[in-house]
């Protein structure tokens, strides 16, 4: 008998997460290209054999023994390492389970809470649904419906076009889905600019205009309070009145000096300034050998360099003799690179009075685009800037890494203003592409970039009431969708033995988007985008299979980023992806064949109007984080440090479910190093305050007991001898740059600076401090140190040390643990920032410690709105 049928039965439905990634680079899935749905044509799942996995009512009763029907693609020999080792650092764990299995029944628990909720805000509101007959859990997988019983037609529509009371959509068939014919949206109507004559500049009037800075010079406006205004009639309408000032554009090319040219086969070259601006680009970034040494890139910025170089008559040597530039390894960027490389040296070394100049002639160039007059209102702009030229790098392994992005010209910017604001004027000799008064759309300009023809758009900033309106709609979204939770998993679970194929892919799906967290995914241009994956575009080999019920995900997910995931399933959807990667599918072919994103997200807006697969994540995000922290134990001895490394465990349980992950940085292993270093100069420290102690009062001794007294296990000789160097040290060279600063503050105002004379004496300090250390190693004793010192001052101060080692040791734990999971992404975009608030304001904790100064601001509304509640929930 196979040893894993032996084993112990695997949890609930629960991800084992961060497994091994033998390779950082990001990789391509499958064999090259993605192959289009059309690839599965007509695939039959019907077996001759009256297996289990068949469609007959006939079924064998042999177990597969085997342990894994299909290899894991990046094969692994090691053992796998756990999602998350405990956090905790004064505890020790009883046992060494990944932090996703701990978390199964929790998990479990709380979707069995949800489905009470849901069932009880239901009957509310709404009359129960009629119930349909479920089949009693087996291992059979006959549909539900029998085969002599009424057949449902394909995607489940029935005679009266509803099924379980939910409506369903309309289906094409139960043959794989071919690729369709794209819709062209409708283009809204625009009118043409005209051209600004080059001689005429219109005179400026500063008080009227809008051009130096929409809301500038007024007195403070009120808040704008949103979330307590009365709900707009027409939720379309996203404006009245928009007043701006356009775009900023990039500053132009400066030429490269005569001096520095590019090299081709050993001979410096003249180039047009467009083909120089270009081999600029390539040539600046020779540091970044993770883009310059990819084929694909070297090739893409050689084939429009080349491009660039017909069209602006090629290049010549010193002579003038034309130089045919044919391949790319004969191209030398060295002297470009140098040129650039000490150009930004000397923008590093200027002084700091120069470098305040600079940045305070850069403010006052920006400042006419920061804001907007939305409705009356000063609304700050986020993205003003148009994005310079250079060289395209892309996101994992795109195709078109290394193309050139080109300078956008005023002639492709359409500008979004109100009918009654005055059009910002475009830069002299040029035109807008053209004017347009759309108060249905919250952007204020728009081009079409060069390389995969998306549109780029200036909106509002984060902080805007127009991006906090769509964050409030986002959650209130998650929170409706608590009342139908339970109806939908409901129908997911009988649909997964639906008779129609389509419909238990359907159910597959949302099974895994619900549990897993996976996101829908969109079907990729491979030949445009970088070959990333969602559920609804799994392929065969990223899904692999072992008995009886473990599920392995491995593939590129959204950024690139891989997704591998180990994780126990139901036993039907194992059997329902065993039948959907039955032959004759092969590598290349998609395992939900019969489903698009659209068709999902169609079937889920039957049961709430805009119900999308991604509202899922943050459902599950928003949901299990408020009751992680209900179920918080703090107590009136909770220390701060506690409550937020609480916190912060909460946080890391929802961004694991969500599949957060990030690669260790290569910097973290030095980053605890130090913090160790930190917490053992505490230690240190209370040692030697310990000491003292001893110095003014010897009977301590014997009061609290030699073991009080000793030094702390964690230090040594060796590391004491060293960490005195280093406070010594450290002490002078923070002496050198106060004496720096105020020679260079006295030079400001026009003073003198101070002598080498006045260094020497303020550095006896750390002279002496070095002695001390030297007479106190010789005779283990500790002076005590300043005026008036007593037993009651230095006990004082020991406990005040041992707060901060423990403040420091809980964020060792809490970084350590945080290594491999990025907690901002749940935080920032699926966790509803409410239950934050409402965190902060029951146990005291300031908001701050939570959220930072961007994140305030983006979450004024969720902080305000909830500040006098004070029985908020999710």
């Amino acid at each position: 008998m196979d040893k894993r049928t032996s084993a112990k039965p695997y949890p609930a439905p629960v991800s084992i997460r961060n497994g091994p990634v033998e390779d950082a680079t990001p990789q391509t899935n499958g064999n090259g290209k993605r192959k289009s749905r059309s690839s599965t044509n007509h695939v039959s799942y019907k077996d001759n054999s009256d297996s289990e996995d068949g469609r007959l009512a006939k079924r064998q009763k042999k177990i597969v023994s085997d342990g894994s029907d299909d290899e894991v693609l990046s094969k692994r020999k090691s053992k796998l390492p756990p999602a998350a080792d405990e956090t905790a650092v004064l505890e020790d764990s009883d046992d060494d389970q990944p932090l996703n299995a701990k978390f199964a029944a929790k998990k479990k628990a709380i979707e069995k809470n949800a489905e009470k909720e849901a069932k009880a805000l239901q009957s509310k509101s709404k009359k129960p649904t009629p119930k349909k007959a479920v089949k009693d859990e087996s291992d059979s997988d006959v549909p539900l419906a029998g085969a002599k019983g009424k057949k449902r037609a394909a995607n489940g529509i029935s005679g009266k076009g509803k099924v379980n009371g939910v409506k369903k959509e309309d289906s094409d068939s139960d043959a794989p889905i071919r690729k369709k014919a794209k819709t062209t949206p409708a283009k809204t109507k625009v009118k043409a600019e005209k051209p600004t004559p080059v001689k005429k500049a219109p005179a400026k009037k500063a008080k009227k205009e809008v051009s130096e800075e929409p809301g500038e010079g007024e007195d403070e406006e009120e808040e704008y309070r949103w979330w307590d205004a009365p709900k707009k009639e027409d939720d379309s309408i996203k404006w009245t009145t928009l007043e701006h000032n356009g775009v900023l554009f990039p500053p132009p090319y400066e030429p490269l000096p005569k001096n520095v040219k590019l090299i081709y086969d050993g001979t410096p070259v003249n180039l047009h300034v467009e083909a120089e601006e270009v081999a600029g680009f390539f040539g600046s970034m020779l540091n970044s050998t993770h883009n310059v040494e990819n084929p694909i890139f070297q090739k893409n910025f050689f084939n429009d360099f080349k491009e660039v170089l017909d069209r602006t008559g090629g290049a010549t040597d010193r002579h003038g003799n034309k130089v045919d530039i044919k391949e790319f390894a004969k191209l030398d960027f060295k002297p470009i690179f140098e040129y650039y490389h000490a150009k930004n040296e000397a923008k590093k070394a200027r002084p700091a009075s120069e470098k305040k100049a600079e940045k305070a002639e850069r403010d006052k160039l920006e400042a006419p685009y920061m804001y907007c007059k939305w409705d009356g209102r000063k609304e700050k702009v986020g993205n003003f800037r148009v994005e310079p030229p250079g060289l395209f790098r892309g996101r994992g392994e795109h195709p078109k890494t290394g193309k050139v992005k080109k300078r956008v010209m005023p002639e492709q910017i359409t500008i979004n203003i109100g009918k009654d604001a005055k059009v910002p004027p475009p830069p002299e000799g040029h035109k807008w592409k053209a004017i347009q008064h759309d108060n249905k759309a919250t952007w204020l300009a728009m081009w079409q970039e060069n390389i995969n023809g998306s549109y780029k758009y200036v909106m509002l900033s984060a902080t805007s009431a127009v991006k906090g309106q769509s964050d409030f709609k986002k959650f209130e979204k998650a929170r409706e969708l608590k009342k139908h939770i339970a109806r939908i998993r409901k129908d997911y679970t009988q649909d997964l033995k639906a008779e129609s194929m389509a419909d238990r892919q359907r159910a597959t799906a949302v099974y895994l988007i619900d549990k897993f967290a996976l996101r829908a995914g969109n079907e990729k241009d491979t030949e445009n985008e970088a070959e990333t994956v969602g559920c609804c575009s799994l392929k065969y080999e990223h899904v692999t299979l072992r008995e009886p019920n473990v599920v392995i995900f491995d593939f590129l997910g959204k950024d690139s980023i891989r997704f591998y995931d180990e994780v126990t399933v139901d036993r039907q959807v194992f059997k329902n992806l065993r039948v959907f990667k039955k032959p004759p599918k092969k590598e290349g072919d998609d395992i939900f064949d019969r489903l698009t994103t659209t068709q999902l997200n169609k079937h889920l807006s039957n049961y709430m109007p805009g119900l999308t697969a991604k509202v899922f994540r943050t459902y599950n995000a928003s949901y299990t984080m408020a009751n992680l922290l209900r179920e918080l134990k703090v107590s009136d001895t909770t220390t701060m440090a506690e409550k937020i490394k609480l916190y912060n465990d909460c946080n890391r349980q929802v961004a694991i479910l969500c599949n957060h992950k990030r690669t260790v940085g290569a910097s973290h292993e030095a980053q605890m190093e130090k913090l160790g270093d930190r917490i053992k100069g505490l230690k240190y420290q209370k040692w030697r305050t310990k000491q003292m102690l001893l110095d003014i009062d010897p009977k301590q001794k014997k009061k609290k007991g030699a073991s009080y007294f000793e030094l702390d296990p964690d230090l040594d000789e060796a590391w004491i001898q060293e960490h005195q160097n280093f406070l010594v040290e450290e002490q002078r060279t923070k002496i050198q740059k106060k004496f720096e600063k105020d020679n260079q503050k006295r030079q400001e105002e026009g003073e003198k600076p101070m002598p080498d004379k006045e260094l020497k004496e303020r550095l006896q300090a750390a002279d002496e401090l070095a002695k001390k250390f030297k007479k106190e190693n010789k005779t283990k004793k500790v002076e005590a140190e300043g005026r008036g010192t007593t037993v009651e001052k230095i006990e004082a101060n020991i406990q005040k040390i041992d707060e901060r080692i423990r403040t420091l040791e809980l964020q060792a734990a809490d970084r350590d643990g945080n290594k491999e999971v990025a907690l901002s992404t749940s935080k920032l975009n699926y966790i509803d920032p409410r239950l934050t608030v409402v965190f902060s304001k029951k146990f005291g904790v300031p908001i701050e410690k939570f959220f930072s100064k961007t994140l305030r601001e983006k979450f004024n509304w969720a902080i305000k709105s909830v500040e006098d509640v004070e029985d908020w929930e999710f």
